[in-house]
């Protein structure tokens, strides 16, 4: 399979224009998806979530049999590969005011499916704490829209490729997210996941989570998190939607222990 392969407002291979809000001020949302066996997984989950999003921010968002009939181009029967949908406001002149009128670009890209060490589902991953934070915009909070310098920063602050992602905090030192999951922290049956009011992406598979794990025997909350918080669990978890859930046996030279519940809620999710 190639590495990539992409379809631009249904044309295989298109191209965008030097005039695409997106690729201007970064106007639009995206979502990241797993492909297995030739069918994107939790599509309906991952399109209200699209559409969602794309509301939040005055975009009209392209039909879900549209996008569906993009991802058709690109995806094999039988293969495992990720999907990720773009979605910009489209073309604009020169300047912050949005168009008179405007025809949102749809971009589909396929990627190949990452292989993850065995080690990183019997073991747990490491991860850091890094210094970039991210700013309060409840405006924004929740959204995964395509302004992510932030996360852009937080990547450059490590270079061992032992640690597999990095805690952002806000700016009151809260813990939001990795760079590119969500979090969740165990507490004895309680599975807390930080608050993403003002600033965080909330993931599909973060929310799926949230609804699943009562039928393990835990109770699922939303709440503020500090670090010395997160580095007093019984057990953390990251997610998202391609790796699904995985322990966190190390935070920077903290030890955390670890169980197989990640496992469980990995299975969980694939059932």
């Amino acid at each position: 399979m190639q590495n990539h392969a992409y379809v631009v407002n249904g044309f295989l291979h298109g191209t965008v224009s030097p005039l695409d809000r997106g690729l201007a001020y970064g106007d639009g949302v995206f979502r990241t998806i797993k492909v297995v066996d030739g069918m994107p997984e939790c599509w309906s989950l991952h399109y209200q979530k699209l559409e969602s999003d794309c509301s939040a921010i005055g975009i009209v968002c392209p039909s879900a049999d549209l996008l569906m009939s993009d991802m058709q181009q690109l995806i094999q029967t039988g293969e495992d590969s990720v999907a990720k949908i773009i979605i910009t406001r489209g073309d604009g002149e020169r300047g912050y005011t949005l168009p008179a009128v405007s025809m949102p670009s749809r971009i589909v890209i396929k990627s190949a499916m990452p292989q993850y060490p065995e080690a990183y589902a019997s073991l747990g991953v490491r991860l850091s704490i890094c210094d970039t934070r991210l700013p309060w915009q409840p405006k924004l909070a929740g959204i995964k829209h395509l302004n992510r310098l932030e996360n852009v920063l937080a990547r450059m602050e490590w270079h061992d490729p032992e640690i597999f992602d990095g805690i952002l905090l806000d700016n009151e030192c809260h813990v939001i997210e990795c760079t590119s999951a969500n979090i969740f922290a165990r507490h004895a049956n309680v599975l807390i996941t930080p608050m993403l009011d003002n600033c965080g992406v909330a993931g599909v598979t973060r929310q799926r989570i949230i609804d699943s794990v009562h039928s393990l025997g835990l109770q699922a909350k939303v709440d503020v998190i500090t670090i010395e918080q997160l580095l007093k669990a019984d057990e953390i978890i990251i997610c998202n939607s391609i790796h699904g859930a995985l322990s966190v046996r190390q935070i920077q030279e903290n030890v955390i222990p670890t169980t197989q519940l990640a496992n469980v809620i990995r299975r969980t999710l694939v059932e």
